[in-house]
């Protein structure tokens, strides 16, 4: 997965994360109780945060295999060595968008809002060989 996706996949996260405490802020109205991101009624775990970050996770993180003959060390190496690299494009991911947050943040600017910065963020992302952008 390219790290433009990645991007793209952690606002959508921190999108949905917004209207989750939106919805926690409201308090006892409609579906009061209900898993964040889901419609009232709806199964248990099939809210879109569980189901966004597992679904990211299983994507980004490759499969892989260890020997039945390896030793405990052969095996914790051959995880970090599957498991580094995505890690380390989630931590990026994340660390960018929570960058461009707090550079607008920091700014003092009142005219945009985090969400429409995440807005803003995810076309700009989205269109990434675009020289407008």
């Amino acid at each position: 997965m390219e790290q433009n996706e990645v991007v793209l996949r952690a606002i959508g996260i921190l999108t949905q994360s917004a209207e989750w405490i939106r919805s926690a802020d409201r308090g006892a109205g409609p579906g009061a109780g209900a898993e964040p991101g889901t419609e009232p009624g709806a199964e248990p775990g099939a809210g879109n945060g569980a189901g966004q970050i597992g679904s990211l996770l299983a994507e980004v993180f490759p499969s892989f295999t260890v020997s039945p003959e390896a030793t405990p060390l052969e095996a914790a190496h051959s995880v970090t060595e599957a498991a580094l690299p995505p890690i380390m494009q989630l931590i990026g991911a994340f660390t960018f968008v929570f960058t461009e947050l707090a550079r607008v943040h920091d700014a003092g600017r009142t005219d945009i809002t985090s969400e429409e910065l995440l807005r803003e963020l995810a076309l700009r992302m989205s269109r990434p060989d675009d020289p407008g952008q």
